[in-house]
C-alpha cells in the first residue's frame, strides 16, 4: 500500500481451505491425471498442495493461513499435472480477488480454470473456502510508528513463511528409504491375443513414482528378472500399486490384471519373496522386495555442510574405508553438491529476466533448489547429498525458468560424470542444450565432492546398470540419423586402417616393417599360450595410457545450408542402404550354400569342408596358422604382380542370394 493510503491498510490473516476440484483436464495418456495446486502472491509461491494421482475430481481438504499487510494484490491459483521426472503439465490458472471479500466470515468460493491460450478450453473448476479477519493493530498511532511497525511486522512473517514454505518444499523432496524391486515373473496369467497367448508388461506406482517393465513377447508366464529401485517418502512406507497389461501394436494395449502391496507390512532390511495374485484376473506375480534405511539424501544451506565438518567427514570416511568393504555392498558412496549460483542466464520472460531454478539428477535421484525471481545470476548457495549406488553415473544438473501458465522453460544443462570430479574444486560449467551438443547462454558454479569405497565400485561395474524410469520416446530424427551414421562410419574407419596396416605387411610396402612383423608373427605362433590374449590387451591399454596422443572424440562438422544438409542426408540413406544390401546378400549366400540351391556349389563347401577336417585331425593348429602366414608374407615376394585376394569371399560370390534367385528363375 502507499503512504497515502496507510491508514486504511491493516495486518490480515486470510485462512484458505483447498476443498476439491471438478472436471479437470486430462494430460495423461490414460485419460487421466495427477493434479496438485499451488497458490502464488506478489509472484512469489506461498502454498502448494499434496498431489492426487489418476484423478480428474480430486479431494484435498487441506488448509494454509496467510498473513500479509495489503489487499490490492490478488491470489493467483494454478493447477498442473505432475509427471515424475519430466516438466509438469498446466491444467489452468484462476485469480482470487482479495479486496472483493466479505471479512470475518468463512466464504464458499468456486474458481473457473482457464487457460489464456486456448480461452474457450472447459479445464474445470477449484472448489475453496476463504476467510479474511483484520489483524490487530495500533493504526491510531503516529504514521511513523505505525509504519515501522507494519514494516517490522510484514517482514517477520513474511521471513517465517519463507522459511516455513523452504523447510516444507526441503521434507518434500526428501526420501526416507528405499524399496528395491525384483521382478522374477508372471505364472498363468490370461490369454488376450487371438493365438492363445500375451505380450505382458508390468507397470508400477508408488506415489509419484512410476516404473515399466520390459515387455516378453508370446508367453502367458513371462520371466522379466528385472531389478529397479524406487524412494519411499512415506513413514509408513505407502502402497506400491502393479497392473499388469497385454502389449499391442497399433492400437490401446489391453489390461489383464491388478493388484496391490501395503509396504508398511513389511519388515525392513529383510527380502520377502511375494506372489500376489492379481484381482479381477487370474495369475501371480512374483516379486523380491526389500525395505532399507535411506543414508545420505539432505538438502542443507552452505552453513551446515556435511562434509566441511571434519568429525562428519571422518565418519563418513570410515564408513566408505576399506575396512567395510565386505558390508552393504549395494552403498558404494555419497556426492555431494554445492549449488552455488548461476552468471548470464538466458531471459525466457518478456521482461527481460527469468525465475530460474535447478533440478539435479543422479539416475534416478532428483532433487531441486527454490526459485530465485526475476534473475538472470541466481544465488542458491544450496548443498545436495546422494547416495552412490553406481560411480559410473552421471550428475545432471538443469537449469529451467518458472512459468506462470505452462511448463518449465528449459535454459541449460550440464552432465559430470561422477568419476570425472575433483573433490573441493568450485568450477564453473558452461550451460549446453538439452542434447548436450552445443552450448546455450550462461554458465553455473559448483562444488562436487565425491566420496566411495573402490572394491564396492568395482564389484557394481560388473552387474547391469540401472536404467532411467523415464526416458523420452525416440523421435524420427534426420539429423540424429546423420550423426549415428558418421559415429559407426568413425568406428569403422577404425577397423579399416588397422586391416590397411597389415595388408601392407603383407605387401612388403616397407621392407624394414615387413620383416619385423613376420619375425614377431612365427615367434608369437610358435610360442603361443591363452595367458597370451590377456597380456596382449594389457600391453595396448598401457601403450595408449602412455602414448595416445589424443582422447577427445573426433567431431565432424556438420554441413552448412539446406542444400549442404540434403546431401548429408542423402548420403547416408545411400550408405546404409548398400550396407544393409551387403549383409541381407552375405547372409543369403551362405543360406542358399547350405540349401543346395547350386548343387555344384554345396558339393564343392563340402569336400572343402572334409579337407579341412582332416587337416585339422591330423596336422596341430599351430602349424597350419604358421603355413598360412608364411604363405601371405611370401606371396608378393613369389609373385610382385599377384593380384590378392580372399578365397572365402570369392566362393561366396558365386552364390546367388535370393534376389538373384529370383531373378533368374
Amino acid at each position: 500500500c502507499s503512504p497515502k493510503m496507510l491508514s486504511f491498510c491493516r495486518m490480515y490473516k486470510l485462512e484458505i481451505e483447498l476443498k476439491r476440484g471438478h472436471n479437470l483436464a486430462v494430460r495423461d495418456r490414460g485419460g487421466s491425471s495427477d493434479p496438485y495446486v499451488k497458490f502464488k502472491l506478489a509472484g512469489k509461491e506461498v502454498f502448494r498442495s499434496k498431489t492426487i494421482h489418476k484423478n480428474l475430481n480430486p479431494v484435498w481438504d487441506e488448509k494454509t493461513t496467510l498473513i500479509m499487510d495489503c489487499l490490492s494484490d490478488p491470489l493467483y491459483v494454478k493447477v498442473f499435472d505432475y509427471d515424475f521426472g519430466l516438466q509438469d503439465d498446466f491444467m489452468g490458472s484462476a485469480y482470487l480477488y482479495l479486496e472483493s471479500l466479505e471479512q470475518q466470515r468463512t466464504i464458499p468460493v468456486t474458481l473457473v480454470l482457464t487457460d489464456s491460450q486456448h480461452p474457450d478450453q472447459d479445464l474445470g473448476n477449484l472448489e475453496l473456502a476463504v476467510t479474511l479477519t483484520p489483524k490487530d493493530s495500533p493504526i491510531e498511532e503516529r504514521r511513523d510508528s505505525t509504519t515501522m511497525l507494519l514494516r517490522r511486522s510484514w517482514k517477520r512473517s513474511t521471513k517465517q513463511q519463507s522459511m516455513r514454505l523452504s523447510e516444507l518444499h526441503r521434507k518434500s523432496q526428501l526420501w526416507r528409504g528405499i524399496v528395491s524391486i525384483a521382478l522374477i515373473e508372471g505364472r498363468n496369467l490370461i490369454p488376450m491375443d487371438p493365438n492363445g497367448l500375451s505380450d505382458p508388461y508390468v507397470k508400477f506406482r508408488l506415489g509419484p513414482q512410476k516404473y515399466r517393465s520390459k515387455t516378453v513377447p508370446k508367453t502367458l508366464s513371462p520371466q522379466w528378472r528385472e531389478h529397479f529401485d524406487l524412494h519411499l517418502y512415506e513413514e509408513t512406507g505407502g502402497v506400491l500399486e502393479i497392473t499388469v497389461w497385454d502389449k499391442d501394436t497399433g492400437r490401446r494395449d489391453d489390461f489383464i490384471g491388478r493388484c496391490q502391496l501395503d509396504l508398511s507390512t513389511l519388515s525392513k532390511e529383510q527380502t520377502h519373496h511375494l506372489e500376489l495374485a492379481l484381482e479381477e484376473s487370474r495369475g501371480y506375480v512374483v516379486l523380491l522386495v526389500t525395505l532399507t534405511a535411506s543414508a545420505h539424501v539432505s538438502i542443507a544451506d552452505l552453513s551446515v555442510t556435511p562434509l566441511d565438518d571434519p568429525q562428519e567427514r571422518r565418519e563418513i570416511l570410515k564408513r566408505y574405508g576399506v575396512m567395510k568393504s565386505f558390508s552393504n555392498w549395494r552403498d558404494v558412496g555419497i556426492v555431494q553438491v554445492k549449488v552455488m549460483r548461476a552468471e548470464g542466464l538466458m531471459a525466457a520472460d518478456v521482461t527481460g529476466k527469468s525465475d530460474p531454478f535447478c533440478v539435479l539428477e543422479l539416475i534416478n535421484d532428483r532433487l531441486q533448489t527454490h526459485t530465485v525471481y526475476k534473475n538472470l545470476n541466481p544465488e542458491w548457495n544450496k548443498v545436495f547429498t546422494f547416495n552412490v549406488k553406481d560411480i559410473h553415473s552421471v550428475l545432471e544438473v538443469t537449469v529451467f525458468d518458472e512459468d506462470r501458465d505452462r511448463s518449465a522453460d528449459f535454459l541449460g544443462k550440464v552432465a559430470i560424470p561422477l568419476l570425472h570430479i575433483r573433490n573441493g574444486e568450485q568450477k564453473s560449467y558452461v550451460l549446453k542444450n538439452k542434447e548436450l551438443t552445443g552450448p546455450t547462454k550462461g554458465v553455473i558454479y559448483l562444488e562436487i565432492d565425491v566420496i566411495y569405497n573402490t572394491f564396492k565400485a568395482a564389484l557394481k561395474t560388473g552387474v547391469p546398470a540401472e536404467q532411467k524410469y523415464i526416458e523420452e520416446e525416440p523421435k524420427v530424427s534426420k539429423q540424429l540419423l546423420q550423426q549415428n551414421f558418421n559415429r559407426v562410419k568413425r568406428c569403422i574407419m577404425v577397423l579399416i586402417s588397422y586391416g590397411t596396416f597389415i595388408n601392407s605387411c603383407f605387401e612388403w610396402e616397407s621392407a624394414q616393417r615387413s620383416i619385423v612383423s613376420f619375425v614377431l608373427f612365427v615367434v608369437v605362433v610358435w610360442n603361443f599360450e591363452l595367458y597370451m590374449l590377456p597380456l596382449a590387451l594389457l600391453l595396448l591399454l598401457v601403450w595408449n595410457y602412455f602414448f595416445s596422443s589424443s582422447r577427445e572424440t573426433a567431431d565432424e562438422s556438420e554441413p552448412k545450408g539446406f542444400m549442404g544438409k540434403l546431401y548429408a542426408i542423402q548420403d547416408v540413406f545411400i550408405s546404409v542402404q548398400s550396407a544393409l544390401d551387403d549383409v541381407a546378400s552375405y547372409g543369403e549366400r551362405i543360406k542358399n550354400t547350405g540349401n543346395w540351391t547350386v548343387p555344384f556349389l554345396s558339393w564343392l563347401a563340402i569336400t572343402a569342408l572334409c579337407s579341412a577336417t582332416v587337416l585339422l585331425y591330423l596336422v596341430p593348429l599351430r602349424y597350419l596358422v604358421l603355413a598360412w602366414g608364411v604363405n601371405k608374407f611370401t606371396k608378393k615376394l613369389r609373385d610382385p604382380y599377384m593380384i590378392d585376394n580372399n578365397e572365402l569371399l570369392d566362393f561366396l560370390s558365386r552364390v546367388p542370394s535370393d534376389v538373384q534367385v529370383v531373378g533368374n528363375s
